[in-house]
């Protein structure tokens, strides 16, 4: 940034009486598309009462990067019925931007899946044009759309406008957040199983618990189709769905020919064979491919890279992750394997899946600090009391590193495995019989 006097804000020089911007207009110099240029084309090209809002907006981002501190401060907004849902922001420098001095920001869940219509867009933009300041951000980190500038008189016509056309607020503050899906089985063949149904069931179950907030801190809900993980579950949700399968990976061989003849012999082994994490994959000397299942972790590098010879198997389910989060309190957390596999896709294989859901908040609602995430509760508390709460059996696999953990003697470890796989062979031999 160039050095500048501190200006008190008043719109001098510029056009139209246009606040000048000189610290944000070097955000436009770039290669890259800058947020500054969509906020200069709603203060030129919005309605009337928008232009006022955006060209005191900007005044006020500009004054605020001239000084080098934020001029937004919190408080209370609702509509009738809701306890979260609307970010308030009030202006502290209202006296010097007063079009601006309100700057509410309403969170809306999205569709599962991100399925729009048309028709439906131009709804929401003709409804945040009338009632808002017209900026619209599709999404945020927690999956909402956000209808970012609103007038506290506003708010509830705002709301009440999309809840016509079938829309509804997210969540806020301490509370169950709004949850995302990949676009899954509509438009991915790596798709594992219904991430729309699972989403919304699990939503449905517990809308009580975004709109009147109760727990000691924000959980959130992920639903990934596949291992690729497009909406991040396992780094950023409390609960992470990510679909999976459990038997081999199917293979065509005819294609697995076609992509070496095209791609050569050396390039399959460095993208494919080279970069398999566990060293699976084998190259066969009449170009067709050899998979040790038991070893695949079911990364889907190899099926990425050769999408029409390879693609998951067909005893298809999820994996349920707890506890990912950004950085807080203990740093960043992935998310903890606590169900390997689940079959979903009965009724009973998603009310299963919705019963877990609801123990898993109740868990955290009953067991967390306040300000504290469950990955961080399980930390304080320990995974064993964590997976008897959930009635879950320990898994061998759950343990980090068992063979340089004090608490883990080897010869421990081993009887202990050694049950795990005869229980799992047990359970597998039920499976079969009743087949």
């Amino acid at each position: 940034m160039t050095d500048r006097k501190p200006t008190d804000g008043k719109p001098e020089g510029g056009s139209e009486g246009h606040h000048p911007t000189p610290h944000l207009d070097q955000l436009e110099d770039g290669p890259w598309p800058s947020f500054v240029t969509g906020l200069k084309r709603l203060r030129d090209e919005g309605s009337p009462g928008n232009r006022k809002m955006m060209n005191d907006l900007l005044g006020q981002l500009n004054h605020s990067y001239e000084n080098r501190l934020g001029y937004w401060k919190g408080g209370t907004v609702s509509v009738f019925g809701y306890g979260g849902g609307i970010i308030p922001r009030f202006s502290e420098v209202a006296d010097k931007f007063p079009e601006s001095k309100e700057f509410h920001t309403l969170r809306v869940m999205p569709p599962a899946g991100y399925h729009y219509t048309t028709d439906v867009l131009r709804k929401m933009c003709d409804i945040w044009e009338e009632h808002g300041s017209g900026l619209i951000a599709f999404h945020g980190q927690s999956g909402d759309i956000m209808f970012q500038g609103c007038t506290t008189e506003n708010t509830q016509k705002a709301f009440d406008a999309l809840n016509e056309i079938g829309f509804d607020l997210g969540g806020a503050g301490p509370a169950l957040r709004t949850a995302m899906s990949c676009v899954g089985h509509a438009r991915c063949e790596q798709s594992c199983y219904d991430e729309v149904r699972a989403h919304r069931t699990i939503i449905n179950s517990l809308l009580d618990e975004m709109h009147r907030p109760a727990l000691p801190y924000k959980f959130k809900f992920k639903f990934s189709g596949c291992a690729n993980d497009c909406v991040n579950a396992i780094h950023r949700a409390d609960f992470a769905v990510i679909g999976t399968w459990r038997d081999d990976i199917k293979i065509d061989q005819e294609k697995v020919k076609e992509h070496v003849a095209e791609k050569g012999r050396k390039y399959t082994i460095d993208t494919v064979v080279s970069m398999c994490p566990t060293r699976a994959i084998s190259l066969n000397d009449d170009d067709t491919l050899e998979i040790d299942n038991k070893s695949c972790v079911r990364c889907m590098h190899c099926i990425n890279v050769m999408t029409k010879a390879l693609s998951p198997g067909d005893d298809r389910g999820v994996s349920i992750l707890i506890g990912g989060k950004r950085a807080l309190k203990i740093g960043d957390l992935m998310g903890i394997m606590v169900v390997p596999f689940m079959k979903l896709e009965t009724d009973e294989d998603f009310e299963k899946l919705e019963e877990f859901a609801e123990n898993v908040v109740e868990f955290f609602a009953d067991n967390a600090l306040e300000h504290e995430r469950i990955g961080e509760t399980i930390d304080r508390i320990g995974l064993p009391a964590f997976l008897e709460a959930m009635d879950i059996d320990p898994d061998p696999n759950m343990v980090n590193h068992p063979r340089t953990s004090c608490y883990v003697r080897t010869d421990d470890f081993d009887d202990e495995a050694a049950k795990w796989f005869e229980r799992k062979a047990r359970e597998a031999g039920l499976q079969i019989s009743a087949e």
